[in-house]
Parts: C-alpha cells; sequence; structure tokens
C-alpha cells in the first residue's frame, strides 16, 4: 500500500468503474439498450421487406388490387350490397 503507482492506480480503476459518466453501468445499459434497438430495427427491416413484397403482388394485378381492397378497406361496387360477418371471442 506504500506504492504510490498502486494507490493511483487502484484509484483511477475506481474512478473509472463506478465514478465517472461514462461508468461501467452506464456502459451496459447502453449496450443493452443497442442490442434492443437492434432487433426491433431487423424486426421493422422484415416489415418492410414484406410490405413491398404485397405492393409488388397488388401493383402487378388489377384483380388482386380489388380483392385487397374489398377485403381490407371494404370497398363495394355501386350495384352491390356489402355484409360484414364477424365471429364472437
Amino acid at each position: 500500500m506504500r506504492n504510490k503507482y498502486f494507490v493511483s492506480a487502484v484509484a483511477f480503476v475506481i474512478w473509472l468503474a463506478f465514478i465517472d459518466s461514462k461508468n461501467l453501468l452506464s456502459q451496459y445499459e447502453l449496450q443493452s439498450e443497442v442490442n434492443k434497438l437492434e432487433g426491433q430495427k431487423t424486426f421493422f427491416q422484415e416489415e418492410i421487406n414484406k410490405t413491398k413484397k404485397e405492393q409488388q403482388e397488388l401493383l402487378s394485378s388489377p384483380e388482386k388490387l380489388e380483392k385487397f381492397a374489398r377485403e381490407k378497406y371494404l370497398m363495394k361496387k355501386d350495384d352491390e350490397d356489402l355484409f360484414i360477418i364477424t365471429e364472437k371471442e
């Protein structure tokens, strides 16, 4: 304990590990946040690719576009009646 270099090195490590604004705990929290956001990024990238694929399918054929509009937005022709059937949970 009389070695001044050892004492200063220990004090420096304690300072970096616990007292500094960029201490180990905050670095761990930031890294876990980065990992969580990267997981969300991959999820949203997959959703974007899926949506782009759907868009290409819809724009490629008018029949598919009409089917999508009827199912998703409940659109109908002027001379049609629309009946919506929902299942009880």
